[in-house]
């Protein structure tokens, strides 16, 4: 257990989260918040955000990364690690474990964790889950290009999500189980006034099925019961379900623990305050009736304010000092999975690294203590070219640790062209990427260089041991660069790596490898597969994918 007491602990970094941990910074309080996934929530699942005051329009993830920022300017620190256990809540002292088992103390809590998308239930949904069915646009939009999509609902997510994946699917049937949309005309309007999307309503889908992928949906309108059933156009492969139908409280481990209503939703008071004192909850998470970010915002500082108030009078009453000493902003890439202040990566257009990204980084490269070899594999295509300007630029921002090595790929070598990352003496880490790790995997590159020639992200000693024990393993990560999921899991099995030199993680952007994704048969990302097995679909935490290779064992 953490002998370190903190004035608060949120649990979750999404907008409700970052909020409080924005008002909790303010008003100088110790505070930590635990993200088991990725910072920003639900929202970076989200194409663009139009309903934001004062911002016309902006990329989810691109606002979560700037909430991020403003906490990260007030000295908040962020944990990446998932809460498993809400242990004493009702002490003055309340305690949280996470799922490796180190345990956080503080005075009170803040529960932020969100929710998760609803699946629909129908029959060959959980089947065909990345090899057609898919739940994030943002994550797997570009790989239905020129497909027929089908989005599931009649609400907000619905309505916009539809029209943003109209840019990729030759065209888009949204399925509305009622007879209009949910959510107001003006959003409503993305989709209805979209020449490439179309709505049917009373419509559901009754099943869908498949052989490798998916090939046929039947739907059924729920008033009349005819049925229809689509089937495949000439020349394509599958075709793609999308599904937005709202979302389930992340709330299993709070069962018995506080008071929820029937649908699992954390009950608050007016100060968002549960039923026991110290402990509050902020989001999408709690029972309210309208789950939006700016909701979600309003909840996280009210949350944030009242337990700044509780905190105090419990300092009063025991006698210590209300207010810590302010801190200065600090970095947290040694914990967590994603860049603070992380910015999107502009589109190359002379350079590949904006002036931000070359500031954000400086700090992080100055943490480097060996040098590193960054062997750029080629295979006379231009994005070997591509790949060698990348690598350059990136490197020049630390020559000093940074060496940049050019060849011609070795016969046995796939997924070319390919960056490898060497040690101080030469020897290959296993860490390599095959494309280019820009995007969303810029943060992957950077962990990489930072744990093979830097202190490393913070594991517990506990997972340590379990990954330098773990047989021999080849790890193949499928991503997309707009995926905000992926650069998670490369970080995880990469770090896998770093430890154990039997263990190889290699990053594949699958944009440029068509011939992994018919073989495997992926339609969703990111997409894991260790030693050729079967692909795992989805986020997945540390714990999770060294159990999955210490299965692989004989």
């Amino acid at each position: 257990m953490s002998e370190h007491i903190y004035d608060l602990i949120i649990v979750g970094a999404g907008p409700a989260g970052l909020t409080a941990g924005l008002y909790a910074g303010r008003a100088t309080l110790d505070t930590l918040i635990l993200e088991g996934n990725s910072v920003g929530g639900q929202v970076t699942t989200t194409s663009v955000v139009y309903n934001y005051p004062g911002v016309a329009e902006v990329d989810g993830t691109e606002l979560m990364n700037k909430m991020q920022k403003q906490v990260a300017d007030f000295g908040v620190e962020i944990k990446h690690a998932e809460v498993a256990k809400y242990d004493d809540l009702t002490a003055d002292v309340k305690t949280v474990t996470d799922a490796n088992g180190q345990q956080y103390q503080a005075r009170s809590i803040i529960i932020s964790g969100g929710a998760n998308p609803k699946k629909v239930g129908f029959p060959g949904e959980e089947k065909f889950r990345g090899r057609g069915v898919a739940y994030c646009s943002t994550c797997d939009g570009e790989l239905f290009t020129g497909l027929q999509i089908f989005v599931i609902g009649g609400g907000y997510a619905a309505a916009e999500e539809a029209d943003y994946l109209s840019r990729y699917g030759k065209h888009v049937t949204v399925l509305v189980r009622g007879d209009h949309f949910t959510c107001p005309p003006l959003i409503a309007s993305r989709a209805l006034d979209n020449p490439k999307v179309s709505v049917k309503y009373n419509t559901e889908v009754e099943s869908v099925s498949g052989d490798d992928y998916l090939t046929e949906a039947t739907l059924v309108n729920n008033k009349t019961g005819e049925k229809t059933v689509y089937h495949l156009n000439d020349g394509d492969q599958t075709f793609g379900v999308f599904i937005y139908i709202g979302t389930q409280p992340a709330t299993k481990n709070l069962e018995g623990v506080i008071k929820l209503n029937q649908q699992g939703y954390i009950i608050t008071d007016s100060q968002r305050q549960t039923n026991i004192p110290g402990v509050f909850a902020a989001g999408d998470i709690i029972e309210k009736s309208l789950r939006q970010i700016v909701t979600a915002t309003a909840d996280g500082a009210e949350a944030a304010t009242a337990a700044e108030k509780y905190i105090a009078d419990q300092k009063q009453r025991l006698g210590i000092p209300i207010h810590a000493e302010i801190k200065q902003p600090t970095k947290t890439v040694g914990q967590t999975s994603s860049l603070d202040n992380e910015e999107e990566v502009a589109p190359h257009a002379g350079n590949w690294l904006s002036a931000d990204i070359d500031q954000q980084l400086k700090p992080i490269f100055a943490r480097l203590t060996k040098t590193v070899t960054l062997q750029v594999l080629t295979n006379g295509t231009p994005l070997s070219d591509q790949l060698l300007g990348f690598v350059t630029e990136f490197a020049g921002l630390d020559a000093d640790h940074m060496k940049v090595e050019k060849q011609a790929a070795p016969q046995n070598v796939k997924y070319l062209p390919q960056l490898r990352l060497l040690d101080d003496t030469g020897n290959d880490t296993g860490l390599h990427y095959a494309g280019i790790p820009t995007g969303h995997e810029l943060n992957s590159l950077v962990l990489g260089i930072y744990n093979v020639a830097g202190p490393g992200q913070t594991i517990s000693p506990e997972m340590v041991e379990r990954i330098k024990a773990l047989p021999e393993a080849t790890i193949k990560i499928g991503v997309s660069l707009t995926c905000h999921f992926c650069p998670d899991v490369v970080a995880a099995c990469q770090r896998m790596a770093a430890l154990n030199p039997k263990i190889t993680a290699t990053m594949i952007d699958l944009q440029h490898f068509p011939e992994l994704r018919k073989a495997k048969n992926i339609m969703s990302v990111p997409a894991t597969m260790i030693n050729g097995g079967p692909v795992i679909f989805g986020s997945q935490t540390m714990d999770q994918l060294v159990t999955a290779v210490e299965k692989t064992r004989p």
